[in-house]
């Protein structure tokens, strides 16, 4: 009698999971999952032969937990963060991070004004009249920034941040266009 019920078990499993959606899901396309089963008692049919009742049993699966691990590399970043040599780089990366912007940034500002001015804050351009770090023409209009705009490197530094931004938007935009013209 074991052996019979087993069998009809059995053959409700499979009929029950043919009913619900076919075979399980193979291994290659998802995660095992857990499956559990639950009865409920059978109702008796109604009729002039009735069978014995039987339990149906149900499948149902749940989705295996994702699994979290932790990744080492040993890679090391492109960029690497160094203070500046010159007290001018240090001043204008100070103010690039002020502004949110990031290394990339600051490395086209460097290579901006290593080209016009080569960070030096009494430099001027003898042709134009070009004054200060950012080469400013006319000098005078550093005024704006601060009274002390023709020895202080910081206001010089702040203001020519301030034309950077906008006229280009940021200092790759003002590198981009300089190499393509010669000016900024």
């Amino acid at each position: 009698m074991d052996s019979k019920r087993a069998l009809s078990t059995t053959l409700i499993s499979v009929t029950a999971l043919t009913a619900f959606g076919g075979a399980p899901a193979r291994a290659e396309t998802a995660p095992p999952a857990k499956t559990r089963a639950w009865t409920t008692p059978a109702l008796p049919r109604t009729g002039i032969w009735t069978a014995p009742a039987q339990p149906e049993t149900r499948l149902w699966t749940t989705p295996a937990r994702p699994k979290t691990r932790v990744w080492t590399t040993t890679a090391q970043p492109k960029i690497t963060a160094e203070k500046p040599a010159s007290r001018n780089k240090r001043i204008a990366l100070g103010q690039v991070v002020q502004r949110s912007w990031d290394l990339k940034q600051f490395r086209c500002l460097d290579n901006l004004w290593t080209r016009e001015s080569n960070w030096n804050h009494r430099a001027r351009n003898r042709s134009s009249g070009a004054y200060g770090i950012p080469q400013a023409l006319p000098a005078g209009k550093m005024r704006g920034a601060g009274h002390d705009w023709r020895s202080n490197p910081e206001t010089q530094i702040r203001w020519g941040l301030a034309y950077i931004k906008g006229r280009y938007g940021r200092p790759c935009g003002a590198w981009g266009h300089f190499r393509s013209h010669n000016w900024y």
